[in-house]
């Protein structure tokens, strides 16, 4: 009579394991083919593309069976690669980033990338600091989100609203002139000609080309620029406040205005609040364009009339670019610029102009 603890062992093969993962060995042993084509299909490699559909689904149904989970280390050792990219943004918080991080996550997901992610709050130590922690820890690239890139990279970059030319670096850039002639073709077209402008902070790699491309359309549309009417976000924080601080500026200028264009949707926010403050209902009284789309800009009060960048769009791309330029070699040209298009999000924050309003010192002093 067989003893008690063959039946025991007969039992344990025959049971789905629930305190650990199989190897692939063992998964391959079930399902009664090689490792090799397991890996091929389970890694979704070239190779898989032979093997039928119902063999796929097979081999997928039985490593959900047996708790399957991918060696990650030895995979990384056989291929003398991490499977992991390094990713750089100024701020998690922030709408901004967190889309474009998004996109970029969806991607690397699908492909089977890790990533590592650092915020350095846009201090140059930090920033330093980070990108050598990054490389100590072999990722095989960088993508650079709203990030300075130094010269001489040792690795493939792509950065995301990055404007200037380094070896090395794909740039994805959102088209600012288009996005300067919609927003102030949408506030003519609503009778507005006096519209003040709150510009991004100084180290935001977009503030001084969408500046630009804001002079270029204002000077097409006949529309003048007045100094007076122009105010600069400061600080390093991703609060609303900073777009607060600017508005209360722009009326304590004394200088009439029916319309504001933000630097951001989150600056938008702010001005909103300074303006309500004031006295001013907003879009009735002055109304507002932000810039953005973040998740929250069609759930304000008002909902904000915004020129959307697609957010999640670059950073999927960003993605995209950097795991093409890794399968192509370091060798292989590669793209220098990749410009996305933006596009006029009408919500509530916006209406036909009304008699200029006067700022709150002027008011004071009536």
């Amino acid at each position: 009579m067989p003893r008690k603890k063959d039946k025991t062992d007969a039992r344990r093969r025959h049971t789905r394991p629930q305190d650990r993962s199989v190897s692939l060995k063992e998964l391959a042993a079930h399902v009664g083919l090689s490792p090799t084509s397991l890996s091929l299909v389970l890694n979704d490699s070239p190779g898989a593309n032979a093997i039928p559909q119902e063999t796929k689904a097979r081999i997928f149904a039985a490593a959900e069976a047996y708790n399957y989970q991918p060696n990650f280390l030895a995979r990384s050792l056989r291929a003398q690669r991490s499977y992991t990219l390094g990713v750089l943004v100024p701020e998690l918080s922030d709408g901004y980033s967190a889309m474009v991080l998004s996109g970029i996550e969806d991607h690397l997901l699908q492909e089977g990338y890790f990533y590592l992610v650092a915020s350095h709050r846009h201090d140059p130590k930090l920033l330093e600091q980070y990108r050598k922690l990054l490389f100590e820890r072999r990722v095989e690239g960088l993508i650079a989100v709203d990030t300075p890139c130094e010269k001489g990279l040792p690795l493939p970059t792509v950065g995301v609203s990055r404007h200037d030319d380094v070896e090395g670096v794909t740039n994805i850039a959102l088209d600012h002139n288009r996005a300067a002639s919609l927003a102030l073709e949408h506030l003519i077209g609503l009778g507005h000609r006096q519209i003040a402008f709150i510009k991004g902070q100084v180290f935001s790699s977009d503030t001084e080309v969408r500046w630009q491309a804001i002079r270029n359309a204002a000077l097409r549309l006949d529309l003048l620029v007045r100094p007076s009417l122009v105010a600069q976000m400061e600080g390093n924080s991703p609060s609303p406040e900073l777009g607060y601080v600017a508005a209360q500026k722009l009326l304590a200028a004394s200088v009439p205005f029916t319309a504001v264009f933000t630097f951001n949707d989150v600056c938008a926010v702010g001005a909103i609040r300074a303006f309500n403050e004031a006295g001013y209902q907003v879009p009735e009284g002055i109304s507002v364009v932000g810039f953005d789309d973040v998740y929250s800009a069609a759930y304000q009060n008002p909902p904000l009339t915004t020129v959307r960048q697609p957010l999640r769009q670059m950073g999927k791309l960003a993605a995209e670019t950097l795991l093409r330029r890794l399968a192509a070699g370091k060798d292989e040209e590669y793209p220098k610029l990749l410009t996305v298009v933006p596009e006029l999000i009408v919500r509530q924050s916006t209406s036909r102009a009304q008699p200029v309003v006067v700022s709150l010192t002027a008011k004071a002093a009536s």
